[in-house]
């Protein structure tokens, strides 16, 4: 089978596509014909090895595996033997964070607990997008309860992978919901539904006098004292930490804000393998209350280009891995 592979750490240039043998399923396993696959920015950061402290996981030196790529959608091809919930045919997706990656390949193995059905209705590229960008969202707006209706919630980055479902997830939720990006983006984020649309480049929201119920920060540009005012009495902030300074100073300062006032200010913590979430999504997809916004589709031999435009900045929504 043909698939993007890599030997060590570096820009999208260290990827090329290459034959590699074909997996066969073990015990417990299944074999998926991959459809459609997603870019995330959680790729670039395995791509290039951060933050480096992620590195005692993914490998010091070199990468631990060779795959790339995580959210992934297919059809079962073969199951290995002890498989009970699932058979040849069945349209799945996953989010292969935990299972190897490989989702820039033809073909992709892995346990059988990695894999659930996808929607009913829904194809298989518009059901890539939804395994890692969607759930990463939903959790990070849980965190320790609920988004009450009425509630007021800021979203900084709302115009990338993870901010169009965060957007969404949240109006489901009856919240009220502000999307701040730069001014190539606020299209997209009224399409995700936003009540409201703040251009960073030409307004600093922390100023305006506006609270928020709940800021969720994806895009990790600033200390968390930065928007520490713009949260209400007991409100929130919760960062999707993308390197070690954000992560620290969240840790450290929203840790001490949070001891020494009503306010809480922190760090999300990402739960894998989270197979209600991806319940919950599908039921929410099904009823049409969230949809996957793609930008653009790239082929399987195009993945260096598709994580480059990705990491430009230039993409609008989900961009996609067709096979």
């Amino acid at each position: 089978m043909k698939a993007i592979v890599r030997d060590e750490y570096g820009s999208p240039g260290v990827l090329r596509l290459e034959d590699v043998a074909k997996p066969v399923p073990g015990d417990g396993e299944v074999l998926v014909r991959v459809h459609a696959a997603s870019l995330n920015t959680a790729d670039l950061d395995l791509l290039r090895g951060r933050p480096v402290m992620a590195r005692i996981g993914t490998g010091l030196v070199r990468p631990k595996h060779r795959f790339l790529g995580l959210d992934v959608a297919g059809r079962v091809e073969a199951t290995g033997q002890n498989v009970t919930s699932l058979q040849p045919g069945d349209e799945v997706w996953a989010d292969l964070f935990s299972n190897g990656h490989g989702a820039f390949s033809e073909f992709v193995c892995a346990s059988e607990s990695a894999f659930s059905l996808k929607p009913t209705g829904l194809s298989f590229e518009a059901a890539a997008t939804v395994p890692h960008s969607a759930v990463l969202a939903l959790q990070a707006l849980r965190g320790k309860g609920e988004i009450q209706p009425g509630q007021k919630v800021l979203i900084i980055g709302a115009g990338g992978c993870v901010g169009p479902f965060a957007v969404q997830i949240a109006k489901a939720s009856g919240a009220e919901v502000t999307g701040v990006d730069h001014t190539g983006k606020l299209d997209l984020m009224r399409s995700a539904g936003v009540d409201h649309v703040i251009d960073y480049t030409r307004e600093d929201f922390t100023r305006n006098g506006e609270r928020y119920d709940l800021i969720l920060d994806i895009v990790d540009q600033h200390s968390v004292l930065h928007y520490r005012r713009s949260l209400s009495p007991r409100g929130r902030y919760v960062l999707i930490a993308r390197n070690l300074s954000g992560f620290f100073q969240a840790f450290l300062l929203g840790g001490w804000i949070s001891l020494t006032g009503s306010k809480r200010m922190g760090i999300f913590m990402w739960s894998p393998n989270k197979k209600q979430d991806l319940e919950f999504l599908k039921d929410l997809l099904e009823r049409s209350l969230i949809k996957p916004l793609i930008d653009r589709s790239f082929e399987l031999s195009e993945v260096s280009e598709g994580l480059r435009y990705l990491e430009d900045g230039r993409a609008r929504g989900k961009v996609i891995i067709q096979l």
